[in-house]
């Protein structure tokens, strides 16, 4: 797509973003493409933002490429917003030789820091981008880090003190993969200046969503309030105290803002494994176990004192209806609420 040269604001023209790709997978492109009512280009459109380029959605490729990102550096074509999808490659030893740009041989963490510095607003693309995520796994050879944070430390590409031209800090979408609904909300209010340095979490995400818990709007809800639980993937019943969901504790409106327009990850059956969350890709545990300390998940639910949850659980356990406890080691409904009819009515 052609750069747009005119200055920032819907009143100068179009809001030129930019969108780069470093140490990830791309997954996050995939889920944005998904974005529906409105399509992540409609979106932009009504935005008012002017796409420069993306690797998946621009034709651009070599020498054009080479051609926009030269006018942005030479600050020709302003850079309003900077996407970045993926970690930060540092290694080996700092240099960043580990991921080289085609065609110029720069380091990408080099490019990407510049880039930071021109640009009015930054946003971090999914957990890598954040806080290094699933690339940052394990010994981390590659040294791979997010652009204001290494793992839940502030730091990372830019350091803890880092601003943007508008003022703001880096705007962290965490995901693996973002929800496209996330990033169209976020791009919106840039666009209509509404997204302040206050309405970013503790570790930069946006409150709209990061305010949430993925337990909120659960299905399985009324499992956990009486604390029937699954005991295998299949079964309808809370996956919390036997198969690892963490959706009690992490921050994400996955159960309310559902994917696809009716998915989530517990909807579908599988636990919530916290990947909003900075380090969740180097668990304690495994993904499908509930570590426990004399049979109580170590892992309470945000808020709760221990002494309470025990408490608690005891007594729903004991008040668990029997049609609850049944259906919860079942794989489908196998029995149903029972009716209640009016007055009068047989």
């Amino acid at each position: 797509m052609k750069p747009n040269g005119r200055g920032n604001g819907a009143a100068h023209g179009p809001r030129n973003l930019l969108w780069l790709q470093s140490g990830g997978c791309g997954g996050c492109t995939l889920s944005l493409i998904c974005a529906e009512q409105p399509d992540f280009l409609t979106a932009l459109d009504v935005a008012g933002i002017h796409l420069l380029w993306h690797p998946s959605l621009s034709e651009a490729t070599g020498s054009e490429l080479h051609a926009v990102l030269g006018a942005v550096r030479s600050g020709s074509v302003p850079l309003d917003i900077l996407c970045l999808e993926g970690s930060v490659i540092h290694g080996p030893n700092g240099s960043g030789r580990f991921h080289l740009q085609a065609g110029s041989g720069e380091p990408m963490k080099d490019l990407i820091a510049e880039l930071c510095q021109l640009a009015g607003d930054v946003i971090a693309i999914g957990t890598c981008a954040a806080y290094g995520g699933v690339t940052a796994a394990g010994s981390n050879h590659v040294e791979a880090s997010g652009l204001a944070y290494d793992g839940s430390e502030a730091g990372g590409l830019l350091g803890p003190t880092f601003h943007a031209r508008s003022g703001m800090p880096v705007i962290n979408i965490s995901g693996c993969p973002i929800h496209p609904d996330w990033v169209v909300e976020t791009l919106l209010q840039l666009a209509l200046g509404t997204l302040t340095e206050a309405d970013l979490d503790a570790l930069g995400r946006p409150r709209f969503y990061a305010e949430n818990l993925v337990h909120h709007g659960c299905p399985r809800n009324e499992y956990y309030e009486y604390k029937a639980s699954a005991e295998q993937l299949s079964n309808l019943g809370c996956l919390m105290e036997h198969l690892g969901c963490m959706a009690t504790q992490v921050h994400a409106d996955c159960n309310i803002r559902l994917w696809n327009g009716g998915g989530s990850c517990t909807r579908a059956g599988y636990p919530c494994i916290s990947c909003t969350e900075p380090g969740f890709e180097r668990p304690t545990h495994a993904f499908l176990e509930t570590p426990k300390l004399a049979g109580i998940p170590i892992g309470l639910p945000t808020d709760m004192p221990k002494a309470w949850f025990v408490a608690l659980a005891a007594l729903s356990k004991a008040a668990t209806p029997q049609r609850v406890k049944m259906n919860a080691v079942a794989d489908y409904i196998i029995t149903p609420p029972s009716a209640t009819y009016g007055k009068g009515r047989k």
